[in-house]
């Protein structure tokens, strides 16, 4: 089993981020976040490589959305459908139907 890291997703993204920008060097980022400069490089190589699925996310909704939509448009079908026949039953039966 793996060790389980003590820094939440967010922290690394922040460091990540951090490293990032180039604003200061591996040591004052270390010093400064009081972590040793092999996890900065990780966390930001992670962060790089990874990027993308932030954006692929949406895409990924936006088709479950269409799919919803496709279902939810035959739901209505199916129900107008037995609306329609029942409301046929009903006059064939001499009731009042709206």
């Amino acid at each position: 089993m793996g060790r389980r890291s003590k820094y939440s997703p967010e922290f690394k993204a922040k460091v990540a981020i951090e490293a990032i920008k180039e604003r200061e060097t591996l040591t004052e980022l270390a010093k400064r976040f009081e972590i040793c400069s092999s996890k900065i490089i990780s966390w930001k190589e992670e962060f790089l490589k990874n990027s993308s699925k932030a954006f692929a996310k949406a895409e990924s909704d936006d088709k479950k959305g269409q799919q919803e939509t496709q279902r939810l448009y035959a739901k209505i079908g199916q129900l107008q459908t037995e609306v329609d026949f029942f409301a046929e039953a009903c006059e064939d039966a001499g009731l009042k139907f709206k």
